[in-house]
């Protein structure tokens, strides 16, 4: 039971306290703490999480009447100059955009398909929490809306990102999910 009980605590205490679906710009308070990381390299990550939250307000005020969907989000807010569905969005970025299994602010994480997500999806990163977690900007991962700083873990046994799970809207983290890598602009 305890083990059951730990990772959905665990991922409880990491979401925003108004759940995975607050748009704002920082997380509330996180219980783990995190390695520190170079100076240059926080300076480096705040100027592309301003840049990513700024194209994020935007797309939101320039959001269509009707459904939203996952591509044309991630196409706006990251610069990847990519069209089709999502699944087909790694193959599409091999030699025409850095691709790679390390996720860094701004990139695109390309969801493969999978039976849940038989057109996979696209998230982008909005900031880097460890080596194992990350934040993502995201369209209709819930269905029809924009979500913002939603946190994402790799349970990959390797830890190269194959394998996510995504926090949903009940303040948990959701099924297992199959991921191609970061598409980086």
């Amino acid at each position: 039971m305890k083990k059951r009980l730990l990772p959905i605590l665990f991922a409880a205490c990491l979401l925003p306290a108004t759940g995975a679906l607050a748009e704002r710009s920082e997380p509330r308070g996180l219980l783990a703490v995190f390695a520190p990381r170079a100076a240059a390299d926080r300076q480096d990550d705040r100027q592309a999480r301003a840049a990513l939250k700024a194209a994020v307000q935007q797309a939101m005020a320039d959001r269509p009447a009707g459904r939203i969907w996952c591509v044309p989000f991630a196409r706006a807010i990251s610069g990847v100059e990519i069209r089709g569905n999502a699944k087909t969005w790694w193959d599409q970025a091999k030699g025409r955009y850095h691709r790679s299994r390390e996720p860094k602010v701004g990139a695109v994480m390309a969801f493969a398909a999978s039976r849940a997500m038989p057109k996979g999806h696209v998230a982008v990163v909005s900031r880097v929490l460890d080596d194992r977690t990350v934040l993502v900007d995201q369209a209709n991962w819930v269905r029809n809306r924009i979500t913002v700083d939603t946190l994402v873990v790799d349970v990959s046994p390797e830890g190269d990102w194959s394998q996510v799970r995504v926090a949903n809207g009940k303040g948990s983290l959701g099924r297992v999910n199959p991921v191609k890598g970061f598409i980086h602009n």
